[in-house]
């Protein structure tokens, strides 16, 4: 039985657990005699359906405050008290577990470095566990990202301690070691995989029309994903709905998200009782579903949200994020450029443009767009190749993607990351329990 360990920070919205757990879902899926452990800091994870297989450890959480700035989400305990417990956590995690691959998402070295004395631990205990990083293509722009990547050791880290770093995305709209100025021996680590495809049940759509009890032979779906910061496309939708006039009514479901504040919900479903055909959830454990029951989806620019769409082919009308980062904004306009949805920048937002983009998609949709260009969606079939080879498979055969193929031979994978323990560092500094070990 093989045991794969992964490493989620969560300190903001939903993308990064649902993320996760689609990769870890297909896993279990096609990976004969795999055990999962997920280690993270998602407040929301008891929501989400686990497949058997698979287990969790919940750490506390963080809120984000500002790009790479952290909080205390929910306990009196300060920030530094509060990541030492993580880190402590985590290490004695991976200590009892004995992980064959630890598998992190996004930040080599975790959230404030939470990861470091464990990564060193493994390094010097664990020497034939392998690690690899999963990244989105896109994480700001360029020169704050690699300013970032500096500050924080995340280069040298890649070339210390990981094997592969697996991108979900393609050249085509970023190039991830291009954009971020990754060093060639880092560079040499990087898989792009494609975009992550999600699934919706063939037979849900009609049936979810008949549980909303929609009026109208339309349906537009607004969601703002976890809904931290997503309070204004809501109002500005509602507003809308109140200032144009409606030739053919449609109905709306509006998905607050179960980040969004108690107060800021209230004033939704205060504003939504004043309009017909409107109906307000806070949180639905089936977007794909909803999303494809939907005639058109009006959204935040979530790296998932946008896969789905593009997997559902869906019409929809993106309002990006644009800070603290810049991430969503750059990868919408990317592939708002290919023709795949509309955009519109957030600064650009009125109720009156929402609206009469809104209609134009509607007169123009029938559910789906198939007509526009697709991207490569096989990031899970790639990832879950690439992880056999990391447990111990003699070849893996990547699937031909839009950018490239590989043929990566175990002996390659299979070499330690720089053949030392990097330089003396110390292995479990401020971690007493496991001085021992």
């Amino acid at each position: 039985m093989k045991r794969l360990l992964s490493y989620s920070h969560d300190t903001y919205g939903l993308g990064n657990i649902r993320r996760m757990l689609a990769v870890c879902n297909h896993m279990i899926e096609t990976i004969p005699d795999l055990s999962i452990l997920m280690v993270t800091g998602s407040p929301m994870v008891h929501n989400f359906r686990v497949k058997n297989g698979i287990d969790y450890i919940k750490l506390p959480c963080l809120s984000r405050t500002e790009a790479e700035g952290y909080a205390v989400k929910s306990i009196d305990v300060d920030l530094d008290e509060t990541v030492r417990l993580r880190s402590d956590l985590i290490l004695q995690t991976v200590a009892s577990f004995k992980p064959d691959l630890i598998l992190v998402d996004k930040k080599p070295y975790g959230v404030e470095q939470e990861l470091r004395s464990t990564l060193n631990y493994v390094q010097t205990h664990l020497p034939e566990t392998k690690c690899a990083l999963l990244l989105r293509d896109v994480l700001d722009g360029a020169e704050s990202t690699v300013k970032v990547w500096r500050k924080q050791g995340y280069y040298e880290a890649l070339r210390r301690f990981y094997d592969l770093v697996l991108v979900v995305g393609t050249r085509a709209i970023f190039d991830t070691t291009k954009e971020y100025s990754f060093p060639p021996a880092v560079a040499d680590k990087v898989r792009f995989c494609g975009y992550i495809k999600k699934e919706a049940e063939v037979q849900r759509r009609d049936a979810l029309r008949k549980e909303l009890k929609l009026h109208t032979k339309k349906f537009v779906l607004v969601t703002v994903g976890g809904g931290e910061d997503g309070y204004h496309l809501l109002a500005t939708y509602l507003a809308g709905l109140a200032v144009q006039p409606v030739a053919e009514p449609f109905d709306s479901v509006l998905v607050c998200g179960p980040e969004m504040p108690g107060s800021q919900q209230t004033l939704i479903h205060q504003a939504a009782i004043r309009q017909p055909h409107v109906q307000v959830r806070e949180f639905v454990d089936d977007m794909p579903g909803y999303m494809d029951a939907a005639d058109l989806v009006v959204s935040m620019g979530g790296y998932n949200t946008l896969c789905e769409l593009l997997s559902l082919q869906k019409r929809a009308v993106v309002v990006p994020r644009v800070r603290p980062v810049k991430e969503q904004w750059i990868r919408a306009q990317r592939m708002a450029s290919l023709g795949l949805f509309g955009v519109i920048h957030p600064d650009d937002l009125t109720p009156e443009k929402l609206m009469r983009t809104v209609f134009d998609n509607l007169d123009a949709a029938d559910g789906s767009d198939r007509s526009r260009p697709g991207l490569d969606l096989d990031a899970l079939p790639r990832i879950g190749n690439y992880i056999r080879g990391l447990l111990g498979e003699e070849r893996v055969q990547h699937a031909v993607s839009t950018d490239e193929a590989y043929t990566v031979p175990i002996s390659r994978l299979s070499e330690r990351r720089d053949g030392n323990n990097g330089g003396g560092h110390p292995i479990v500094h401020g971690h007493p329990l496991l001085a021992a070990r």
